[in-house]
């Protein structure tokens, strides 16, 4: 055990990186050596997505801090310069002992880059993932900048080992999702009851702007929802995340999605999101859900354009180009695959990351790293 209480703040920017670091946070709280703190900020505190502030607060965390980082105009390093503004005094008055981040979003580096330069300890969780788009670049860098790693699988850390990160300082804990997914017991009659969902049949579709590809989003955007309504099918529709683009996105939805058939939603719980994930036809879109968690109930994926290209794949997954005729093509092709379920090869952990991250933490030896980095050499494996 670590001999002094501890100081960790985590900060959460968005509803995909919160469902992440829930299990993690809460299993923080219960140690009697470490103190938490959540700065929450990003699109958790935008009316237009839904303030999901509000699913942090209702867990009952003790210390929440809230910062408002968004504008009207959309520019991704002017929101990063934003985000280090609020962060940078916050850590200053509570003297952290480590800030824990979560993926590839600007408010991971944002915290980052504050932990690096008043030299606090950074832990950053699901690093050395491969994807598509800035994402990738970001996540990398938020790498670069950490001390401590909290991957999903072993291929993460190879990758990491090879950007010259000290293998000793990274830890294989799987994916903190899948401490939500592998143990929820939500039914599925519950969640269409608590968001008014009358589909007896339905499909998932989440679809983000790909910032690296700007000039497309408003075609692509059209086409696929275009698509989407020609399929005939029921869908449940949840907004993209605020990434440059994403006001196009939702003005094409508007235009687009019209009629009962579509159950539109800026946000929704993760648990409950999951449960809706596993009784789902299939996914559709470029979410990362549908290439990481849609395969472990296994629910099909209909994966469009590039956004998660290198990531892994699986026989639920169709991917294909954001094409009129390959959209309609895969939503009819989708239901001739077969969605055998099957013993989950835990390549992103078995469900119990939190167990495993709040050991490390509450060992002596974590807190005995050096502050400074230096750029490890091995032989990449």
């Amino acid at each position: 055990m670590i001999l002094d209480k501890k100081k960790i703040v985590f900060l959460t920017g968005t509803r995909a990186d919160f469902g992440k670091m829930k299990s993690l946070i809460s299993a923080c709280e219960t140690s009697e050596s470490i103190e938490v703190f959540v700065f929450v900020t990003g699109m958790h505190m935008h009316s237009k997505y839904g303030y999901t502030a509000h699913e942090v607060e209702k867990m009952g965390f003790k210390n929440i801090f809230r910062f408002i980082s968004h504008e009207d105009v959309h520019h991704m390093d002017r929101m990063l310069a934003k985000t280090i503004d609020g962060f940078s005094p916050y850590v200053r008055e509570i003297k952290p002992d480590m800030i824990v981040v979560h993926g590839d979003r600007l408010e991971a580096l944002a915290g980052a880059i504050v932990g690096s330069f008043n030299n606090i300890m950074v832990s950053h969780i699901e690093g050395g993932e491969v994807s598509g788009t800035i994402d990738e670049s970001i996540r990398h860098s938020v790498s670069k900048l950490s001390h401590f790693h909290f991957v999903a699988n072993e291929d993460a850390k190879n990758r990491l080992v090879q950007m010259g990160e000290n293998k000793n300082n990274i830890f294989v804990i799987g994916s903190p999702d899948l401490d939500i997914i592998l143990n929820n017991t939500t039914s599925i009659d519950f969640v269409k009851k608590y968001y008014d969902i009358e589909f007896e049949q339905y499909a998932l579709s989440i679809f983000h702007p790909v910032t690296t590809e700007f000039e497309l989003i408003k075609k692509q955007s059209e086409i696929y929802f275009k698509a989407l309504y020609a399929s005939k099918k029921n869908y449940i529709v949840i907004y993209p995340n605020n990434d440059y683009g994403s006001d196009v996105i939702l003005n094409s939805m508007k235009n687009f999605l019209v009629g009962k058939r579509f159950k539109i939603f800026p946000s929704l719980r993760f648990e409950f999101f999951s449960i809706l994930l596993e009784h789902a036809e299939f996914i559709i879109g470029n979410s990362s859900a549908g290439v990481r968690e849609a395969p472990y109930y296994p629910t099909k994926t209909i994966n469009v354009g590039s956004r998660q290209l290198n990531r892994n794949n699986s026989e639920t997954i169709i991917n294909i180009e954001p094409e009129y005729d390959d959209i309609l093509g895969a939503i009819d092709k989708v239901k001739t695959i077969k969605a055998i379920k099957q013993i989950p090869n835990y390549s992103y952990g078995k469900g119990d990351s939190n167990i495993a991250f709040l050991e490390i933490l509450e060992a002596q030896y974590i807190w005995e790293n050096s502050i400074q980095k230096s750029f490890y050499r091995e032989k990449y494996v």
